[in-house]
């Protein structure tokens, strides 16, 4: 009986693999398929948004860097290059930086609490990230951090930031003000679907700008209405440039909805001043526009005459109240020295809204259901970290202060580098993680660019990487003022690489010049 199943399930078999085989080839047959029935989305059928916008940081310059990656890979020895070393993208951990151990013992411990009964972990885990795990359990409800949360997160983890914000500011913060989100990304997409209803709706953006904000503003079908940083004095935010770009904008019928600012600047690097960013809350008090404030880099300064303030606690150090100004204040974990781009956390600070818009905001976050525990746990570290006294507090300090120090001495080496090379100038980096060095590129090369249909500052970045393996983004995915080029290069690669960096990029900067000097 079992002879006969098995040659009955044989001649089965063959039978298949005939009339598979009698079958045209697969390809063959889609072919035909789609010949027939064409695939009803094409790029023309899509959203148009979709296609006009664009991220640099990840761009066609990444694209190739992979591949030549892949290549190195397969066949050590094929490029002038042993390793493709990656200056591109705020990503502090894939390019070595280590995680902060206490956010990740309590994270650890939260995610597997079953640990918390055993003996052994009081020997493997200090007391205060035990501590910390139980008070953050208490607050998830059923201590389950695989469920879903409240929709503008724990609120317990929100008690936890809005005291770390008022600590900082020294003034009041709400946790019902407070939006946990995945990173900063999607708290600004929140805004730009809140505030854009057309193309006749304008959001004023610094030039240079983080493309985040470009991609948003076309994605939700506005208009981007650019002011122009002052690169002469350090990347200055001109208050009479933005009232220039205000005015422009609505002679042209654009209703302009609210101003952002980035502070520190990316990916230009500075800090504002107190004085400048009491200017900025005027303006926009005066003119009834939000203030959009992405301070993502506030413990990224690296200047003894300047220090990071957020613009809730300038306002209201100015008097203004919550119901005198709208202010939204974007942080994520994934900058900072804790550099947790992957575990997708931020939060979202909302004040000076009436009560019907607010209930549009938490209507839109109910849309997304919640961003990940994981997350929302690591904001409410971030700016509650281990205080003095605290088993973990020297550790913590240490390793944040190793992270901080040593990103500053990576600054000054790439600027110094920077300001040495033929053409090349480079503002102080007083913050955040990049240089935007602007490069006077000689005629010949901007020619040479045109000829096969590049931007120049691409075109000296595509030359740069193919032959030195570094990796930086140019300017123009940015913005930058017309008829000027620049890169943008992180300060992130390990210490120990910077050098081999500076000796390559000085190596192929005096080549490329002296190839297309006049």
């Amino acid at each position: 009986m079992r002879r006969f199943a098995a040659d009955r399930a044989k001649k089965l078999v063959l039978s298949f693999q005939r009339s598979l085989y009698s079958q045209p080839p697969f390809s063959s047959c889609a072919a035909a398929a789609m010949s027939s029935n064409p695939l009803p989305v094409t790029v023309d059928t899509i959203n148009a948004e979709v296609l006009k916008c664009e991220y640099a940081v990840r761009g066609e310059i990444v694209t190739h860097a992979q591949r030549l990656q892949q290549e190195l890979q397969a066949k050590p020895g094929s490029h002038p290059f042993d390793e493709i070393l990656y200056c591109n993208f705020g990503n502090p951990q894939s390019l070595g930086q280590q995680p902060i151990t206490f956010f990740r013992e309590v994270l650890a411990l939260c995610d597997h609490p079953s640990l918390l009964d055993r003996d052994e972990t009081h020997a493997l885990f200090s007391s205060d990230s035990i501590e910390r795990a139980w008070q953050i359990l208490d607050q998830i409800p059923d201590r389950a951090t695989g469920a879903y949360s409240h929709c503008q997160g724990v609120k317990g983890l929100r008690d936890s930031i809005a005291a770390g914000i008022a600590a900082r500011d020294g003034f009041h913060a709400n946790a019902d003000d407070l939006f946990l989100t995945d990173g900063a990304s999607p708290a600004v997409h929140m805004m730009m679907q809140l505030l854009l209803r057309s193309e006749k709706d304008g959001i004023l953006c610094p030039i240079p700008q983080y493309p985040l904000y470009s991609a948003s503003i076309t994605l939700h079908g506005g208009t981007l209405v650019p002011y122009y940083l002052n690169e002469a004095t350090g990347w200055g935010l001109e208050i009479s440039e933005v009232k220039k770009q205000l005015e422009a904008a609505q002679s042209k019928g654009i209703a302009v909805w609210a101003l952002v600012v980035i502070n520190p600047g990316n990916p230009t690097g500075q800090v504002l001043t107190e004085d400048n960013q009491r200017e900025i809350v005027d303006f926009c008090k005066k003119e009834g526009l939000v203030l959009l404030a992405d301070e993502v880099y506030q413990e990224n300064v690296y200047v003894d005459n300047k220090k990071f303030n957020s613009f809730k606690k300038i306002s209201r150090s100015m008097g203004y109240g919550e119901e005198d100004i709208a202010l939204v204040s974007f942080q994520s974990i994934s900058k900072g020295y804790h550099g947790e781009c992957g575990k997708r956390g931020g939060c979202m600070e909302v004040c000076g809204f009436s009560a019907d818009v607010r209930e549009q905001i938490y209507k839109i976050a109910t849309v997304n259901a919640c961003s990940n525990i994981s997350g929302q746990i690591l904001a409410g570290l971030v700016m509650n970290p281990p205080k003095a006294g605290d088993e973990s507090f020297e550790s913590y300090s240490a390793e944040r202060d190793g992270i901080l120090s040593s990103l500053a001495r990576r600054a000054k080496t790439l600027e110094d580098t920077f300001k040495s090379l033929e053409g090349v100038s480079c503002n102080k980096a007083e913050g955040a993680m990049y240089l935007f060095p602007r490069i006077d590129l000689p005629q010949k090369a901007i020619e040479a660019a045109a000829a096969v249909k590049t931007a120049p500052d691409a075109f000296y970045a595509l030359r740069l990487l193919d032959a030195t393996g570094i990796v930086v983004v140019p300017g123009s995915g940015f913005g930058q003022v017309p008829g000027t080029w620049h890169i943008r290069c992180t300060i992130l690669p390990p210490e120990d690489k910077i050098p081999a960096i500076v000796t390559r990029l000085t190596a192929f900067h005096e080549s490329f010049m002296a190839e297309f000097r006049e």
